[in-house]
Parts: structure tokens; C-alpha cells; sequence
């Protein structure tokens, strides 16, 4: 009991809590940790620690950085489950789970982003549970001949799910499509036009607003592509990167990513959008380069200073049922 006219101690609150999951990756995580300690505004992160995970008791953190679930996929149902609890996971759960290149194609011209024109392909294998009249529903012989007449040549053949350049194929003939396409085994295939651009350009998006348009040459070794760039292209012009990054925050905007990379190549003064589903983007020094890296690690630790200290309700379909409140439909 305090003596008399002595203030009661005030209990000092917990500090709130951010978690990083990765990869082999170091220099970002650990600038981003540190960054988050400087600013000494009682949110602390650090390399989340997972073990046999309860489903009534998932990880307390108020944050996640999820920068590995793509490669280490047991660790995608403990970020549902964390974010059930309340916790805000970047990049949402959710959503990365559920996007592909062909949905997200669709869904970038339909808000009036330019993209190249994308054919979607059957899988070329199935299971052995798959038999030949599981498959009635696809014609016979497929219409190549038309793709191809629409697409031009050549044509970029990728998995219509995955990142990281794995199973991409620049084909210029029908028969080299057929050739590569024998070879994709039971992935799902997206066939796309080729856009022979004079500019090329990455822009890393965070928190869906924050936008840095750098110049990427996607033809150069993986430490080149951003320096090397500088010298392998024209300067862009304001206007078409103000544009360009119009376009990035449109993308990430509706696909609810706070963390993605996008990818524009510039055709007669049109940007298409290349690739702008990267849930965990290269975030590494040695391939930003000092300038790039230190907004990255600067922006990030903004957006997750402020999801831990004030966090925004996120809307997911259970929300009123969990409330006592009766879903429409």
C-alpha cells in the first residue's frame, strides 16, 4: 500500500509487438528491426518464433511481416489463424492465397490499367485420378493457331501462380510453345503478348500509397538490374511516371497488398503492367542499392509502427457473425 501523498506507480504497458518471418534473408529484417528500435515509440519488432501452434492460441503478435509462407506454406494457415485473433499480417493472408496472374490480369483492365493480352492454358498433365473422360469439357484440338494470331510472337509462357522468374519461357514459334508446353507437367500455364518496351520500370509500394518508380532491367544479372538500368534505357519523364505510379497504388489498392513490387514496360508511351503480385519483394541491400534500401526500410517501419499502435479493423466475412450480427445473403 503507497505511503501517504505518495502517487501510486503507474503500470508501464507492454510494448506492442511486430514479428518477421523470412527467408535466408538478413539485411533487411535486420535494418528494419533496428529502425523500428530507434525511433523508441514502444513497439518493438523482431524474428517471430513459431512452435506447434494451438488453434485457441496462435502467435501473440500485433503484427507479421510474412516474407517466406510462399516457400514454407505451414506457415500460411498460422497467419490465418493470427489474423482471426486480431493480429494484421502484411501481406494478408487472404488475399495472397487467393491471387493468380490470370485474375489479376483481368482485374487490372478491368480498372483500366493497361496489361498484355493473357490467354489461360489447360495443364498439360493431371493425377493419375484424372482420367480422359474427367476431361470432356476441353475441346479437341485446342485453338493455338488463334491464340497465336492474337498474341503475336513471341510469346511469354509462365505459371499462372508463383514468382521468382521459375517456369518462365519466352517462346517464338507455335512449335516452341508446344515443345515448352509438353514440359509444364500439371502447372497451370498463362500464355501472354510480349511487350517490346524502351522503358522498364519497378516500382516498391508500401503501405498501398507509398510508391518509389525506380528503372529495372529485367535482361541484366539479378545486382545489376537497378544500377544497370541507369545506363540502359532513356530517363522517364515525369508525366509517364506519374502515371506509373497512379497505376501501382490502383493495383495494390485492389489487391489489398501493403508490400508488392510492380513491374511496368513502356510500349509507345503506354505502361502495361507486368507483374505487380510479389507478396514477398526483394527487399535486399544488394539488390536495392543504398538510396532505395534505406526508403524501403524507412516507409515499412511507418506502416508497421502504425498497424501495431492504431490498427484499422480489417472486414472478413465472419466479422459480424463473431459480433452477433446476422450476414446478408
Amino acid at each position: 500500500m503507497p505511503e501517504a501523498n505518495q502517487a501510486p506507480e503507474v503500470p508501464v504497458p507492454s510494448p506492442k509487438r511486430i514479428g518477421l518471418l523470412v527467408g535466408r534473408e538478413r539485411s533487411f529484417p535486420d535494418a528494419l528491426i533496428a529502425e523500428v528500435a530507434r525511433r523508441g515509440v514502444g513497439v518493438m519488432a523482431e524474428y517471430a518464433r513459431l512452435d506447434l501452434t494451438d488453434v485457441a492460441r496462435p502467435p501473440e503478435y500485433d503484427v507479421l511481416v510474412d516474407r517466406i509462407s510462399h516457400d514454407v506454406t505451414c506457415y500460411q494457415p498460422v497467419l490465418k489463424l493470427a489474423a482471426l485473433a486480431g493480429t494484421r499480417v502484411v501481406n494478408n493472408p487472404f488475399w495472397r492465397i487467393a491471387d493468380d496472374k490470370a485474375v489479376g490480369t483481368a482485374l487490372a483492365r478491368r480498372l483500366g490499367v493497361p496489361v498484355p493480352k493473357t490467354f489461360v492454358l489447360p495443364s498439360k498433365g493431371y493425377g493419375a485420378d484424372v482420367s480422359a473422360e474427367s476431361l470432356t469439357n476441353l475441346v479437341f484440338p485446342l485453338g493455338w493457331e488463334a491464340m497465336v494470331a492474337e498474341l503475336g510472337l513471341p510469346i511469354f509462357l509462365k505459371p499462372h501462380w508463383g514468382g521468382g522468374f521459375r517456369d518462365v519461357y519466352r517462346v517464338g514459334s507455335l512449335e516452341e510453345i508446344w515443345r515448352v508446353y509438353d514440359g509444364t507437367g500439371r502447372l497451370t500455364m498463362i500464355a501472354q503478348e510480349a511487350i517490346e518496351w524502351t522503358h522498364y520500370v519497378r516500382c516498391i509500394v508500401v503501405g498501398r500509397r507509398e510508391v518509389l518508380a525506380l528503372p529495372w532491367d529485367p535482361r541484366l544479372g539479378h545486382f545489376d538490374r537497378y544500377e544497370g538500368a541507369k545506363a540502359s534505357m532513356p530517363p522517364l519523364d515525369d508525366e509517364l511516371r506519374t502515371v506509373i505510379e497512379c497505376h501501382a497504388r490502383t493495383l495494390c489498392e485492389a489487391l489489398g497488398y501493403d508490400m508488392n513490387t510492380v513491374e511496368f514496360a513502356v510500349r509507345d508511351g503506354i505502361p502495361y503492367a507486368i507483374d505487380f503480385m510479389n507478396s514477398a519483394p526483394d527487399f535486399d541491400l544488394s539488390s536495392l542499392g543504398e538510396a532505395p534500401f534505406a526508403w524501403v526500410v524507412d516507409k515499412m517501419a511507418d506502416l508497421l509502427i502504425g498497424l501495431a499502435e492504431a490498427p484499422a479493423p480489417v472486414t472478413y466475412r465472419w466479422d459480424a457473425l463473431l459480433a452477433g450480427r446476422p450476414v446478408a445473403g
